[in-house]
Order: C-alpha cells, then sequence, then structure tokens
C-alpha cells in the first residue's frame, strides 16, 4: 500500500498519487509487493534493493548516507497481543524532494501522523517530521513500559493468592517484550547521537538541514530515549527479582507439602507396624482374650499419640 501526503495551506491532502507527487510530500509505504517497490523506486530515485532493507524484520537501527538520500532505520514498539510486546524496523528516507516511510504494516507510531493528530506536523520540513516520528516512538516505548508495569503488579496480585503456570508464563511474556525493547532502544539511542552530529556536516544541508527548533526537538527525543532506556532496565531488574522470589515461595512450599506428607506416612507408619505384629501366624499377647482387639487398637493409637508428640516438638507435623 502506497500513499502519499502533501501539506497545503495547512491542510493534509491524502488523495494524492504516487506519479502526481511533488516536491515537500510524504510517500508511506506499507507492507508493499515488488510492483510498489518499483514504482517508489522510479518516483524517488532509492534503489529497490534499498528499499526492501527497510522491510526485513532483523534490520537494526542505523543511519547511511548516500549522495543523494539519507536512509534511516529505527526499531519503533508494537503489540502484538494481550501482555505481548515487540519491536519492528521502521525505513526512514530522506531526498532532496520527498520523505519517504516504509514499515511491514500500519503501526501506532505512523498512525499519528497519517490522522493528522501530531502538533505543528508537516510534511515539507523533512528534518523535523524525522524528528517527530524519532519523539513519538520514544513516547510509545514509555506508553508501553507503563503498560507492562502495572499489567506486573496485577500479576503479582494473582501470585500472591494463587500460584498457576499461566501467571508465570505471562511473566515470561513481559521479560521477553523488554529485552526487546531494550535492544531497540540501545540502538535508536546510537541513531539519534549520530543524527545529532550530522548538524555540523554542511555537505548534507541540501538533504537534512537543522535549525535550532529542530536541535531542541532532537535533544528531547534523546531525552526521552534515555529515560524510557533507564525504565526498562528498571522494570527488568523488577521483573527478574519477582520471578526468582516467586521461584523460592513456590519451593518453600513444596518443601513444606513434602515434610506434611512425611510426617503423614510416619504417623500411618506406626499403628501398621502394631497390627502388622498381631498379625503374623504365632501366639501373641491377648489372643485368648475376647478384649484382645481393643487392647491392640488401643496400644496402637497410644504409639501414634507418642509419635505425633515427637514430631510436633521437632516442628515435623
Amino acid at each position: 500500500m502506497i500513499q502519499v501526503y502533501k501539506h497545503s495551506n495547512g491542510h493534509l491532502e491524502d488523495n494524492i498519487s504516487l506519479a502526481s507527487a511533488e516536491k515537500g510530500s510524504w510517500i508511506h509505504v506499507v507492507n508493499p509487493d515488488s510492483e510498489d517497490l518499483q514504482l517508489v523506486s522510479m518516483v524517488t530515485e532509492i534503489p529497490t534493493d534499498v528499499l526492501k532493507t527497510a522491510l526485513d524484520t532483523e534490520e537494526r537501527s542505523h543511519v547511511e548516507i548516500e549522495d543523494n538520500y539519507i536512509f534511516v532505520v529505527i526499531n519503533i514498539p508494537i503489540i502484538l497481543e494481550t501482555d505481548s510486546y515487540d519491536t519492528l524496523p521502521l525505513g526512514i528516507f530522506i531526498t532532496p524532494d520527498f520523505i519517504i516511510t516504509l514499515c511491514i504494516q500500519e503501526t501506532e507510531v505512523m498512525r499519528a501522523f497519517t490522522e493528522n493528530k501530531y502538533p505543528l506536523f508537516y510534511t515539507f520540513k523533512k528534518t523535523r517530521f524525522l524528528f517527530q516520528i524519532l519523539y513519538r516512538s520514544a513516547t510509545l516505548f514509555l506508553r508501553y513500559l507503563m503498560q507492562i508495569n502495572r499489567r506486573t503488579d496485577d500479576i503479582e496480585e494473582i501470585l500472591r493468592h494463587s500460584m498457576r503456570n499461566k501467571e508465570f508464563f505471562l511473566l515470561l511474556e513481559l521479560q521477553k517484550s523488554l529485552t526487546y525493547f531494550t535492544s531497540a532502544l540501545r540502538s535508536n539511542g546510537i541513531v539519534m547521537e549520530r543524527l545529532m552530529r550530522l548538524r555540523r556536516n554542511t555537505s548534507l544541508h541540501h538533504l537534512i538541514k537543522m535549525y535550532e527548533e529542530d536541535e531542541d526537538l532532537l535533544e528531547d527525543v534523546i531525552i526521552e530515549n534515555k529515560q524510557a532506556i533507564e525504565m526498562v532496565e528498571m522494570y527488568s531488574n523488577i521483573l527478574m527479582n519477582m520471578s526468582d522470589t516467586f521461584a523460592s515461595i513456590i519451593s518453600n512450599n513444596l518443601n513444606l507439602v513434602m515434610k506434611f506428607l512425611a510426617s503423614i506416612t510416619i504417623m500411618l507408619a506406626v499403628p501398621t507396624i502394631i497390627f502388622s505384629l498381631w498379625g503374623i501366624n504365632v501366639p501373641v499377647p491377648f489372643q485368648d482374650t475376647a478384649a484382645g482387639f481393643y487392647y491392640v487398637v488401643g496400644i496402637a493409637m497410644c504409639c501414634t499419640i507418642v509419635a505425633v508428640i515427637m514430631l510436633w516438638r521437632k516442628d515435623l507435623f
């Protein structure tokens, strides 16, 4: 899917065809096929192989600088399903005429721009638009981290009352999500630092030119990204410690159950031994007495009570 947007007189036009795209337009490409990539390549003069790079789900964040374009790849957060988060590469190309974004699927990061809900967003301000995408991604990371933290608290409350495998699998999913976030945020931070250094490169002003407001925005993005890194590290430690704590609790509960069962086994073994002794085929005490059965039962009960008292004194019951 290819969509072309352009701000004109403060209004975002979205019914523009790719063939009629003018300077200052934003070309938004989502899950394209080979024909779409060829069309974009013809209009933007970016090689098809380079365009395909942005669609690789394993592509890491980086910056490539060529004569006629700058290629930026960042990893943005996505929600796969309930309690499951991941990251996805987003390719951003800046040429003298266009800004092009490519992604394998529609994301929450870009939806704010396609629906024209992001403040002070203009397609012809390519450098600022790039930094706004970075800022939107960083704020979404923070939002999803807060969701993970709240979900962790809910799972902890459930585990305090009932330890089921379902909740532990949820914790595992959240730990995986935080691992993906950590890798994405660190690599995104490297990209932001390199973009900050490009402001001194006058030979790239025809592609990316930073005004004072743009530098301030990029500095805010870097701050937000660092805050997200600190939060994801903190939440990762919390999840790891929580998992270790509940694993210790489970092990302790298992020991208590085994201790209780062992005590019950000992308690039942005492009368079993006594009854077995009076069940052998040799002369035994009380065999000629009418109340012999009750004597044996009484002896068994007395021995069992003694065994219970001994176990109780040793805190084994």
